[in-house]
């Protein structure tokens, strides 16, 4: 059963607990709360003010597990509050480790703070969490894919307009890279996991995958540079660099250009461009 006393309690020390810079959010003028807003963490919830509201003065129904989901993210909550707050609105906290899109709240604080080049937050499945606004000018908005979708191994064999934004050169060493990957994670996490389900629907779905996948691909590792096609500035070689979070097989992507190249005042134009009209 919901607490409801508990879980407006916990939301609003949470809400208080928390300053603007904390969540990646400007702490603009003139401000008189001491920690965040309501509509500030609705906003971060992808939620309605008045619905959060009425959560925190504890007159609303048994939220969603999805939408409690959604809330722990925007209040960048530990593990452990996570499953707190899961327990105070009456849902069994999600699973931990492989499967969980739950981003740990330092691997946030360092994306907040990653504002002058490209990042992103993925699984071990290469399914984007988290992007900064120069990540989406990059690559477009990869939050939006939904179901087997969401993973870059399964759009790279289904949808081959994903490759247009790599190097034509490079393609068979990606689709080897991703063969071994999906692979690597099938292995390790065993039938029945997410990703023995990818790689039994890519089978079916990828002549392609189907035949990397014989050859027993694997041992197969990304490149220090990452060569991309952008519809708008062209040819960009960037640098990837990965911060893992070993509890939650997530990493953090970070993508540089050295300084006076090309690539690098290409990036720079690609700030002021924008991903407005980029859509994956």
């Amino acid at each position: 059963m919901i607490d409801r006393t508990g879980l407006a309690a916990f939301l609003r020390r949470r809400r208080e607990s928390l300053q603007p810079v904390d969540v990646g959010l400007p702490r603009g003028e003139r401000r008189r709360t001491g920690g965040l807003r309501r509509e500030e963490v609705a906003a971060l919830s992808h939620m309605s003010v008045d619905y959060y509201s009425r959560l925190e003065q504890g007159r609303q129904s048994r939220p969603s597990s999805s939408l409690i989901a959604c809330i722990a993210q925007g209040l960048h909550l530990t593990l452990d509050e996570r499953d707190h707050l899961f327990r105070l609105a009456g849902h069994r906290p999600p699973t931990r480790g492989a499967d969980s899109d739950h981003i740990s709240p330092g691997m946030l604080r360092v994306l907040d703070r990653l504002g002058d080049t490209p990042a992103e937050i993925v699984t071990e499945l290469g399914e984007t969490l988290r992007q900064n606004e120069l990540s989406v000018a990059l690559t477009g908005n990869l939050t939006n894919y939904r179901g087997p979708a969401r993973s870059i191994a399964y759009r790279w064999f289904t949808d081959l307009a994903t490759r247009q934004l790599y190097r034509p050169e490079d393609h068979a060493f990606m689709s080897r890279l991703f063969v071994s990957a999906t692979r690597e994670a099938a292995a390790l996490r065993g039938p029945g996991s997410r990703a023995a389900d990818l790689a039994e629907l890519l089978l079916a779905r990828s002549t392609e995958f189907k035949a990397l996948w014989e050859d027993h691909t694997t041992g197969v590792r990304p490149g220090e540079v990452k060569r991309f096609v952008h519809p708008e500035v062209g040819r960009l070689d960037l640098i990837a660099q990965h911060l893992m979070d070993p509890s939650q097989s997530h990493q953090l992507l970070v993508y540089t250009a050295v300084p006076g190249t090309e690539s690098y005042d290409k990036l720079q134009l690609l700030a002021v461009v924008g991903g407005q009209s980029f859509q994956p």
